[in-house]
Parts: structure tokens; C-alpha cells; sequence
């Protein structure tokens, strides 16, 4: 097992994904230290089992809350315990087997050596991607390059990434949404708002079938809702910051002048 990061770690939320969810974290323990879970109100006996596990580990810590609260709202959690640990970033990633997490080190050495950065993933694609949710990602890329002002980010929704936990508890405690399915993409906006940089890795990303233990809570109506109303507010706030993010654009772009 490698050795306890002091200011890295592993952050894994959790809702009734079953058995995938032991691998997933069996494969992230196998590259990181220390690995901690939020199972967000699951039904499944994942949780307990978890914990029961996490007692025999040291670099496994899990929390089991008492009702689902969404996506955004359990890596919430994850981080406020995180910066009272004294940690200062967090690599997400999902528990359903999704994310590569052999690319772990890879991610945690990039943000490392640029700490100021958020290490986003960049998603590659194999023939198990769904057609129609690769086609739906990239209108909400676009969108999400607009509301930036092309700041560089690679992909909007893949949730293999690190982020600097001060910096994204600060813009998810100034509004109450960002909680669910909206979590990764208004993250990496107002992250970029706020002036952090993105760093894009390509990584691998494997949609898993029934028989393979693959679990998907996305809701193509639902969830589509819910990221057209974000990105309808995002829009909004962008166009009253918009006279800051071009100035801001244009001080980078100018000539040192002795």
C-alpha cells in the first residue's frame, strides 16, 4: 500500500452502488492513501459493510449518511472533513467503476506540482459509451466553454478530477445549488470564475453493463432538467460577470512592462 499523503486524498461518494462500490475502493486503495467514502444514504448494506472494513484499515475512513442527499451534497461533506483533517485537495471519482483508478498517482502528481490548479479529467470514450449521452455532453461543454470564456476546460461532467478543497467549499457554501447531478459541472464554472486554473489529463472512462455490475442513477429527462435550469442560471451570473472575467482575460494576455 503507498504511503499516507498529508494533504491528498481520495474522495469517493457513494449511493447504492452495490458491489461494484468494493472494487472501486479496493482499486483506489491500491494506488492511494488515504481513501475516504461517503455513502449518501444508501439502502443497499453497502455502507455498514464498508465501515466494517474501514475498521481494519487505516487509510479507509467512511461516512454513512442517514438520507440521500446527492452528489454534490456528499462530496460536501467529504470536504469540510477533509479541511478540518488539513487536507488540501481532493481527487473525486465515481464508485460505480467508471474512472481509471490506476491514473490516480498520474492525477495527484499533476496537482502536486501545480497545487493552484484543478486537475480535471478529459474522457476517452469506447464503444460502451451511450451515443446520446456522449452527443448531450458536448452541447453542455459548450455552454460550459461560454460561461468560462474558454478558460480551458476540457470536459464539464467527468467527475475524475482534483480539485483544492478550500477554494470549492467556498463557492458551494455562497449558494445552496451544485448539490446533485449539477455538482461537477457549476464546480468547475465557478471554480473557474474564481480564478483556478484547470489542468486536462486524458483519462479512460468505461460505461459498465447490468451483468458487469455497472449501476447509473442519471435520469435522461430528470437530470437533463436539471443541468439545462444550471446552465439557464449560469448564464445569467455570467453576463454580470462578464465585464470582470474580460478584463481579468485581457491582464493576462498583456506584455510585461518593465
Amino acid at each position: 500500500m503507498p504511503d499516507a499523503s498529508r494533504t491528498h486524498l481520495v474522495l469517493i461518494p457513494s449511493y447504492n452502488t452495490g458491489e461494484r462500490l468494493f472494487s472501486t475502493v479496493a482499486a483506489a486503495r491500491a494506488q492511494w492513501n488515504p481513501v475516504w467514502v461517503v455513502v449518501d444514504g444508501s439502502d443497499d448494506g453497502t455502507g455498514e459493510r464498508l465501515q466494517q472494513l474501514a475498521a481494519g484499515d487505516p487509510g479507509l475512513r467512511v461516512w454513512v449518511l442517514p438520507q440521500n442527499q446527492g452528489k454534490g451534497s456528499a462530496v460536501l461533506h467529504g470536504l469540510r472533513a477533509a479541511k478540518d483533517a488539513g487536507f488540501t485537495h481532493a481527487l473525486t471519482m465515481d464508485s460505480d467503476g467508471q474512472h481509471p483508478a490506476d491514473l490516480i498517482p498520474e492525477f495527484m502528481n499533476a496537482s502536486l506540482a501545480r497545487p493552484e490548479t484543478m486537475v480535471l479529467g478529459r474522457p476517452v470514450f469506447d464503444a460502451s459509451a451511450p451515443l446520446l449521452r456522449v452527443r448531450g455532453r458536448r452541447v453542455s461543454n459548450g455552454w460550459t466553454q461560454l460561461e468560462t470564456l474558454f478558460a480551458g476546460v476540457g470536459d464539464s461532467l467527468y467527475g475524475f478530477r482534483v480539485y483544492p478543497v478550500a477554494d470549492l467549499i467556498a463557492v458551494m457554501q455562497r449558494q445552496p445549488w451544485m448539490r446533485r447531478f449539477d455538482f461537477d459541472t457549476e464546480a468547475v464554472v465557478r471554480l473557474a470564475w474564481r480564478g483556478v486554473k484547470p489542468v486536462n489529463i486524458d483519462a479512460p472512462v468505461k460505461y459498465l453493463t447490468a451483468e458487469e455490475g455497472g449501476v447509473s442513477h442519471f435520469r435522461y429527462g430528470r437530470d437533463n432538467v436539471l443541468l439545462t435550469w444550471m446552465h439557464a442560471r449560469l448564464m445569467v451570473e455570467f453576463v454580470l460577470r462578464l465585464p470582470g472575467l474580460v478584463v481579468r482575460k485581457l491582464a493576462k494576455k498583456a506584455p510585461f512592462q518593465d
